[in-house]
């Protein structure tokens, strides 16, 4: 079910693009069909279709990536126009929750809001920069975790 599902999804993707490509010529059907079933076969054979992932499952940090990159940009602001300069910076491990892929996936989301940075994971926990030293950061990043952990599981019921 998953392959048919995965097969019939790439087909449609892949078509479309061919189609867009190709200017919707009906000329290029001779050379796009056989193109698009052999880049459905090899993407099959690369990256075979997951089962029971939830993707749909990670939506709900959209809004909570927003609104913290909007709060941060604004706090980024503000501390870069106070004449004072209000900056503590400094480094801060927090455990790693989440196995590589998925640890590398809140690394980069969190990555991309003002006034964080992480650097990397060392030894099972993530080594973050921030401007201010004294944010809460770990509750945020626990909740993204179990959101995504729930995405990137099978389906257990």
């Amino acid at each position: 079910m998953a392959l048919r599902n995965a097969i019939l999804l790439r087909g449609m993707l892949l078509g479309t693009l061919w189609l867009v490509l190709s200017g919707f010529a009906p000329s290029g059907l001779v050379i796009g069909l056989p193109a698009v079933a052999a880049a459905i076969g090899l993407s099959v054979r690369l990256l075979p279709p997951a089962t029971g992932r939830r993707p749909w499952w990670a939506l709900p940090l959209i809004p909570g990536f927003i609104w913290r990159s909007l709060l941060g940009g604004l706090d980024v602001a503000r501390r870069a126009l106070d004449p004072r300069m209000p900056l503590s910076p400094g480094w801060r491990t927090l455990p790693r929750g989440l196995p590589a892929g998925g640890s590398f996936l809140i690394g980069t989301q969190y990555s991309l809001m003002p006034g964080t940075l992480v650097a990397g994971t060392r030894q099972g926990q993530y080594l973050v920069h921030l401007l201010d030293d004294r944010q809460a950061l770990e509750p945020p990043l626990r909740r993204d975790e179990a959101r995504l952990e729930r995405a990137l599981s099978p389906d257990r019921s």
